[in-house]
């Protein structure tokens, strides 16, 4: 029978963390075939970490990765004014040995996604301002189901496990997320409770200071921020770093600033359009990563969470129209 968890933390003991904070051109083993899926979102992930002669080879290869598959590295290096050498420095910095690997595995994602765009039937993924109802949702939905394959693509399985496994021997757990970020984290908390985990989300950033920082060695404490960039998210897991507690980190840019306070991240892989910026595109992938973790946390707790998920449905039957009819999702 599992022990009923308290509302205090484990006793201070030795933590040991595992940083994600190495040498600046440091890929973990893997990586290349993480980034080579989609190249496009990977480099999206980049761009907040790359010198000035190298993010305007990004954006160039963002705003035009079919053409760019057809350049050779001279032709790249003129288009965005700059030297050959710095080419091969940004196939380097974002996880290639050189420039054909990069172009190679660029070509493989242009291509998956000309597969995807006829499967959804619209020839091309930007919205116009005369486009039909009709090629808005199919544009949209194109757009949400290449954001979760991306993410599910190039999520470190590893690193996600190793999140679980924080999470399943924490007594303690506090999420954080602000504007649309907090939708996630909110989702995370709301599941993380159905099934007895000791959990809080605060939408108070005073409230959320104070939590942070009397967690200790034991709990762990997990913020979402789309932008990498979020101060308040950063405070957060500052404070509970401080605090002892272990970190985590869910974030569209790798190279976020924010990971210097978390013991471990995870990243989305998002697209965004005139009509769909930052603060729409992040949410799907950013539930898709929080499902992603609930049910690894759900098969650990399996012998203690199916019944608090039925007892949890249970409890709420009697305030639903449909009272009476067979159990379903919803």
């Amino acid at each position: 029978m599992r022990l009923p968890r308290r509302l205090g933390c484990a006793p201070r003991r030795m933590r040991v963390t595992t940083s994600v904070v190495g040498a600046q051109h440091a890929r973990p083993a893997g990586e290349a075939e993480r980034l080579a899926h989609d190249v496009v979102a990977a480099l999206r992930g980049t761009l907040p970490g790359l010198p000035p002669s190298e993010r305007r080879i990004a954006e160039h290869v963002i705003a035009h990765p079919a053409a760019v598959v057809d350049q050779t590295i001279t032709e790249l290096a003129a288009s965005c004014s700059t030297s050959i050498a710095s080419v091969v420095r940004f196939c380097r910095h974002v996880g290639f040995a050189g420039y054909r690997e990069f172009r190679r595995a660029l070509a493989s994602s242009v291509g998956r996604d000309e597969v995807s765009l006829s499967r959804f039937g619209v020839s091309d993924s930007d919205i116009d301002p005369g486009d039909s109802a009709r090629d808005v949702i199919a544009k949209l939905a194109f757009h949400e189901a290449r954001s979760i394959e991306a993410t599910a693509e190039g999520l470190d399985a590893d690193e996600l496990d190793r999140i679980v496994e924080a999470v399943v021997a924490a007594p303690r757990i506090d999420v954080y997320g602000v504007a649309s970020s907090g939708l996630a984290a909110t989702d995370l908390q709301h599941k993380l409770h159905r099934i007895g985990l000791t959990s809080y989300y605060w939408s108070d950033v005073h409230l959320a200071l104070m939590s942070a920082s009397v967690l200790e060695p034991g709990c762990i404490a997990i913020g979402f921020s789309h932008s990498g960039l979020t101060v308040e998210i950063a405070e957060f897991l500052a404070a509970a770093r401080r605090a002892g507690a272990t970190t985590a980190l869910v974030t569209n840019f790798r190279n976020s600033p924010m990971r210097e306070n978390a013991d471990h991240m995870l990243t989305t892989s998002t697209s965004e359009t005139a009509y769909r910026p930052g603060n729409m595109s992040s949410r799907i992938a950013q539930l898709a990563v929080v499902d992603f973790l609930f049910v690894r946390i759900a098969q650990r707790l399996y012998r203690s969470s199916e019944p608090e998920l039925q007892a949890t449905y249970d409890a709420v039957q009697p305030h639903r129209l449909d009272k009476g009819r067979p159990r379903s999702a919803g």
